[in-house]
């Protein structure tokens, strides 16, 4: 009830504010088109709840995120809704738990559109709305109806297909092939005389972490025009033209970084500034470009009227880098227990900052539980965009708690999924529900393991769980896990015994909402 609520009465309101807006603007040298915020979702990858200063970090520095927070609002209780890249987008661009569509694993090179094209996006309904769209950045969401998708011919369809007016970027991620740039729907620089070619190795393997497995290669030419150390500054730049280029009008821009996903590759200028390793200089490299999209955006003369989102899609790897990284002394998802993939709070809590200049209160931190799967609720109040219930349907507008009339949380509930289907998590309150032993991540046992996760990296971390012991799960450990997390955020006790009817609540509340 309290979403249809919101959705009857918030429109009014945002009209007032955003007509005051308007009449401010009149006489000023703003150049969008009043009336509507401009709209940038910053999503970035792998960047753990420890990677940022405004939530800890020490050994990184992060100045231009930490502004971005200071002057608007951090949340400490941002999920999202998949500890897993892809899904996670997916969640974030449809407003729905992957979940529903059992979407629990990345894509990669062979694998079509895993957005339904008759699905309302957030692209698509800013794009009903008035807004010039474009995605800029990593896409990680399939292209095409055909397994596997040819390469060689028009991808689609992808990103236009879903409401955005225009797409450059990385198609897959920068550890997969093909290592070449997308735009729109064709792969930048690919000739008919040097095709893309299943079964062959990628050109580019400079870098450890790079994995091809004999996918795809051949394309020469549109491979040698990707240029790994060059690959943030490039995206940074296509970003900065297209705000430019759009300044006069409304418009929405989601930027997927690749930064800070393996391999750790920052331009020259920030290898060795970073104490944390390779993995710090590619933090470093993120909020460079931040800073670069920042003042871009002031250049633009839009400041006032732009509002802007900054997360990450999951919680960081236990990667090489992320152990380099940690025995200098930075925890890449701070005191967090788990990892990217999993289902313990490091997995999923992400960074998350927004600012709204006159809308946003500066420097306010809030404690509301919020997921990336709000965003299609939250921007559709926004602009007074009325949803039906098929459209984002697990999506929970969260924009009282922005505009501070809200100051606890507006969701009741939040279904997490990690890699593992056994493991589907339910959070509601003070309580996380995790239905099987262990994070339901990645499993690799050894330090040096590019895959170190789960109970075995505590031994290595020196964190503690009660149904861990020496890296593995007790033989008598509950075959569910329930935490308080506002008495134990670390969760280092499984209270599942203590507390069996919360338990049975929570399991019974999860498989209602999947239904």
């Amino acid at each position: 009830m309290r979403r249809v609520l919101v959705r009857i009465f918030l429109p009014l309101r945002i009209l007032i504010v955003l007509l005051s807006t308007a009449v401010v603007n009149a006489g000023s040298s703003v150049s969008a088109a009043p009336g509507l915020p401009n709209i940038i979702i910053i999503n970035v990858d792998d960047l753990g709840y420890g990677d940022v200063g405004a939530y800890g970090a020490e050994k990184i520095l992060t100045p231009n995120i930490d502004k971005l927070a200071s002057d608007g609002m951090r949340f400490t209780d941002a999920h999202a809704a998949s500890a897993v890249c892809s899904p996670s987008r997916y969640a974030l661009l449809t407003g729905e738990y992957p979940a529903r569509i059992n979407f629990w694993l990345p894509v990669f090179a062979k694998t079509p559109l895993m957005v339904d094209e008759a699905k309302t996006t957030v692209a698509s309904m800013l794009k009903e709305s008035g807004y010039s769209t474009a995605i800029v950045g990593k896409w990680h969401l399939g292209f095409g109806h055909e397994e596997p998708v040819d390469w060689n011919k028009a991808l689609k369809p992808g990103p236009l297909e879903l409401g955005f007016d225009y797409y450059f970027g990385v198609p897959v991620l920068n550890s997969h092939p093909p290592f070449v740039f997308v735009e729109n729907h064709y792969v930048v620089g690919l000739t008919e005389d040097d095709p893309l070619v299943y079964g062959e190795k990628a050109v580019t393997r400079e870098f450890d972490e790079k994995f091809d497995y004999n996918v795809i290669g051949g394309g020469e030419a549109a491979h040698a025009l990707y240029e790994d150390r060059k690959v943030g500054t490039l995206l940074t730049e296509k970003a900065i033209d297209w705000v430019e280029s759009h300044k006069s009008e409304p418009f929405f821009l989601y930027f997927a970084t690749t930064n800070i996903h393996h391999p750790f590759t920052p331009s020259p200028r920030f290898i060795g500034t970073s104490p944390a390793g390779s993995y710090g200089d590619f933090v470093h490299e993120l909020d460079w470009m931040i800073g670069e999209l920042l003042a871009a955006v002031e250049k633009a003369g839009v400041t006032e009227n732009t509002l802007i989102f900054f997360i990450s899609d999951n919680g960081a790897m236990f990667n090489r880098g992320g152990q380099t990284a940690w025995e200098t002394g930075h925890h890449v998802n701070g005191d967090l227990l788990g990892m990217k993939f999993g289902a313990w709070e490091g997995g999923h809590r992400v960074p998350f900052v927004a600012k709204w200049p006159g809308h946003i209160p500066v420097g306010t931190v809030s404690s509301g539980l919020v997921s990336n799967v709000d965003f299609l609720a939250t921007l559709a109040d926004i602009v007074g965009s009325k949803l039906t219930p098929e459209q984002g349907p697990d999506s929970v507008s969260f924009l009282p708690i922005l505009i501070q009339e809200e100051k606890g949380s507006i969701r009741e509930s939040l279904i997490v999924s990690p890699a593992s289907k056994n493991h589907l998590s339910i959070r509601k309150g003070r309580w996380m529900y995790i239905s099987g032993q262990g994070e339901g991540g990645f499993s690799g046992k050894h330090l040096g393991q590019h895959d170190f996760a789960g109970p075995a990296a505590l031994k290595f971390t020196g964190q503690v769980n009660s149904d861990i012991e020496d890296g593995k799960v007790k033989a008598d450990a509950p075959k569910a896990q329930l935490y308080d997390l506002d008495a134990d955020p670390e969760e280092k006790v499984n209270v599942i015994k203590q507390y069996p009817d919360v338990a049975k609540e929570l399991q019974t509340l999860l498989e209602k909402t999947m239904q």
